[in-house]
């Protein structure tokens, strides 16, 4: 006879911790179109997911977890819009990092045909 299955009551957790390989917060990372970068919530981002790489840009859509949003310093006329539900745009071109929240760094270090390279890490 088999042992029935344990209950998921003691290590049921509210909110699960991030997964992937920003989860902790520092990374370099390849994405394409269509990708899905995690980051820690201290970071006021969502999930952030690549919408599109052309013209020397990356563009990323990310929902927000906090009450603010402030960014500055992505290079190549980077802009925010605002995406509608709490959530923001990013367009940043190769160059300096731009700093999310006075919290994230992030840094657009190559850009490739269909795929760009990302840093990201705490600011500061």
């Amino acid at each position: 006879m088999s042992e029935p299955a344990p209950t998921q009551t003691e290590t049921a957790t509210p909110s699960p911790s991030p997964t992937g390989p920003c989860a902790d917060g520092t990374c370099e990372i390849e994405v394409a179109v269509g990708d899905v970068v995690t980051v820690p919530a201290t970071y006021g981002l969502g999930r952030i997911k690549m919408t599109a790489i052309t013209g020397g840009e990356v563009d990323m859509v990310a929902q927000l977890t906090g009450s603010g949003y402030s960014v500055s310093g992505c290079s190549g006329g980077g802009g925010v819009s605002s995406e509608g539900g709490g959530g923001v745009g990013l367009s940043c071109g190769e160059g300096p990092a731009a700093t999310i929240n006075d919290a994230m760094s992030l840094e657009v270090l190559k850009i490739h045909d269909t795929t760009a390279v990302l840093r990201i890490e705490p600011a500061g």
